[in-house]
Formats: structure tokens, C-alpha cells, sequence
């Protein structure tokens, strides 16, 4: 299994690297990484209390930075190194002024993790959410790095509940800090104890960013003309959806965030809407402005009466805390088993989710 895992990691790296040549997003995950340990070396030189928190993407940074403010309160002289996996999250995190150094994650080989942590030499480890990575694992269990993975969250069905030789690797981490009793009781099936419930630290998260966000005055007022519906984090999924109903339905205004911005002119021709960046004054606006920036959508859920999640159509629904802070009813695609509080949402009568076109309508 050992070298099946490997050997799986090459083939991803090989992947990437094929990918790149057409497609941007895994060209920035080879150039991102490109003299990574160069660079290492010569930024954190002679660096002491180092503590290494990594995560995945933008929703996992902000599960992350309530425990890093807490913690940086706590040990002022330590110092953060952040490292993500994709593009969109080191673009944001790059501007937290309280974090020492952010840099991509290199790939999960022995060699690399190897490199890595003689580097780094971190005093303690914090990995967020379901971030398992099993060569970076063993190396800082090897050299008996404190190791603590982070608003965690398991089930019967997660792989390395069900396979035996994954579930072994679960023991390299110091304590679990899970989101709820069930995924406690999940890992004491496979005899693990050494964990807390501590919940989900976006909730602490979404609360300060809430009372923090700044005013957009064309959407402020663009919201008052009409009942506003967000459509945040969208793929194209959602979109052949949405862009059916907002044609039948020109009684309300719409904003829509995509999740990725590189096919953002194919929206715009699709729905005839007016980029954000191109709003000069009020008179440009029609009843659909599309959001053509990152980092923007948290601050204009509150001008909206509803809010449309995506991803529900994908691989599962984004962040979907930011706009249920703000008390917006919120609708979303059939795959959101992996999100506790669209659970809970639905069952509060908070959420509803659909699965076709007429169901949203």
C-alpha cells in the first residue's frame, strides 16, 4: 500500500504537469512550487518557533484563522508559515498581514516532505480540516513534531475509516480537534481516543467578518431597487440552471459570483449582465451585475433577501456560512453530504435544496 500510495502521487504530479499546458490553473500549481526549497531557505534563515499550519483552499484558511489569531494572542513570539494547495487561496492568503510566510504545499513525495521539515524545522504542526497528507504525516511523526489536525470531520464512509492500512497513519497525529460527536465516536471505532470536540471554527470566523465587512455603495443600492438573489460560488452546473430561471423571472436583481473567473465574458454574453469591474455609475447597472474578483462575495451577502450556493452540482456545496450570518434563507444543489451545517440548515428550515430546475423554481 506503501508504494501504491507513491506511486499514485507521481501520477498526479505527471497529470499536472500535462494539464499545464492548457489549462492556467495547473500552471500556476507547478510555478507556484517552481524553487520552492531555494526560496525556503533563503525567507525563513535563522527563523526560530516556527509553527506550520496548512490547508487546503480558501474555506479550510477560514476555518483556520480564528485558531491563528487565538494562537498568535497566546504565543507572540511564534511565527506562522501557511502553506495551501490552490491558486485562490494563496492569492488571499498572501495578503493576511499576521502570517510570517505563505507558500504551496510541495507534493506530498518522501523526498519533499523530507526536504520540507528539515527546513521548516517547525515546533508544532496544524493541519485543517481533512488534510492527510501521508509521507508529510510520518516524516513529522519521525521527528516527534507536536501534530494536530484541526475542525476535522469523519463518518464510517470516510477512506481512511474503511481502509486499514490509512486508518494506521491516523496514529502520526498528535490530537484531533473534530466538529462533532459522531466523527469522536467514528475514530474510537478504529481505537483512537485522543480527540476533542471542539466544533467548526468558520462559525467564529463568519461572526467577526460580519461586523467587519466593508460598504459597496452601487450594491447597496442596486439591493434596494429590487429583491436581490446572490448567486455565490457558482459553476457552470448551477448556471445553466440559474441563467434559465433568472430569464423567466426579471422581477428580481441578481448578483453572480463564479467560482472561477476565467470563463467570466461567457456569463456575461449568456445573461447580458454588467461587470462589476465595469461599473462606472449607476446608470450602467442592469438587474444582474456578475462579480469579476475574488474575495468580494463575503461583504455583499447582507444587501441580499436569498442566497444560491454552488457546487451542489459538482463535488459538493461551498461556504455556505457567510450568508446564513447575515440570516439569508440559502438554496443549493443535491451533493451537500459532506457540509454539517447545510444538515442542520435544511433541518432548521434555513436551506432547501434542489435538484432541477423546476425545484428552484
Amino acid at each position: 500500500m506503501n508504494n501504491l500510495y507513491n506511486i499514485t502521487i507521481y501520477i498526479y504530479i505527471a497529470l499536472i504537469r500535462v494539464s499545464a499546458i492548457f489549462n492556467s490553473k495547473s500552471r500556476l500549481w507547478i510555478q507556484g512550487r517552481k524553487n520552492i526549497f531555494y526560496r525556503l531557505k533563503k525567507e525563513i534563515a535563522k527563523s526560530d518557533n516556527i509553527v506550520w499550519v496548512h490547508c487546503s483552499s480558501l474555506g479550510e484558511f477560514e476555518q483556520g484563522k480564528p485558531v491563528i489569531y487565538a494562537y498568535q494572542k497566546k504565543y507572540p513570539n511564534h511565527n506562522i508559515l501557511l502553506t495551501v494547495f490552490s491558486a485562490s487561496a494563496y492569492k488571499i492568503c498572501k495578503k493576511e498581514k499576521s502570517i510570517n510566510w505563505v507558500y504551496y504545499l510541495p507534493a506530498d513525495t518522501k523526498s519533499n516532505a523530507k526536504k520540507f521539515i528539515k527546513i521548516v524545522n517547525p515546533i508544532k504542526v496544524i493541519f485543517i480540516k481533512n488534510e492527510l497528507w501521508i509521507n508529510y504525516m510520518r516524516i513529522i511523526k519521525m521527528n516527534k513534531i507536536p501534530f494536530y489536525l484541526i475542525c476535522c470531520v469523519f463518518n464510517s464512509n470516510h477512506l481512511f475509516i474503511k481502509n486499514k492500512w490509512l486508518s494506521k497513519q491516523l496514529n502520526t497525529i498528535t490530537h484531533f480537534f473534530v466538529q462533532d460527536q459522531n466523527s469522536k465516536k467514528t475514530l474510537q471505532t478504529i481505537n483512537i481516543n485522543n480527540c476533542t470536540v471542539s466544533g467548526d471554527s468558520r462559525f467564529d470566523s463568519v461572526i467577526i467578518k460580519s461586523t467587519l465587512e466593508q460598504t459597496i455603495p452601487f450594491i447597496k443600492d442596486f439591493c434596494k431597487q429590487k429583491h436581490t438573489i446572490i448567486c455565490g460560488s457558482t459553476w457552470r452546473n448551477d448556471e445553466y440552471i440559474l441563467n434559465k430561471f433568472i430569464e423567466n423571472n426579471s422581477q428580481y436583481n441578481y448578483i453572480i459570483a463564479p467560482h472561477e473567473l476565467n470563463y467570466i465574458q461567457k456569463i456575461k454574453t449568456e445573461t447580458k449582465g454588467i461587470l462589476f469591474s465595469k461599473i462606472k455609475k449607476k446608470t450602467d447597472i442592469s438587474n444582474i451585475i456578475i462579480i469579476d474578483n475574488i474575495g468580494l462575495l463575503s461583504s455583499i451577502y447582507k444587501y441580499a433577501k436569498i442566497a444560491y450556493i454552488g457546487g451542489g452540482f459538482n463535488k459538493g456545496i461551498h461556504n455556505i456560512l457567510e450568508p446564513a450570518v447575515f440570516g439569508l434563507p440559502i438554496i443549493f444543489g443535491p451533493k451537500y453530504n459532506k457540509s454539517l451545517e447545510a444538515s442542520e440548515l435544511i433541518k432548521l428550515k434555513g436551506a432547501k435544496t434542489i435538484k432541477s430546475y423546476l425545484e428552484l423554481e
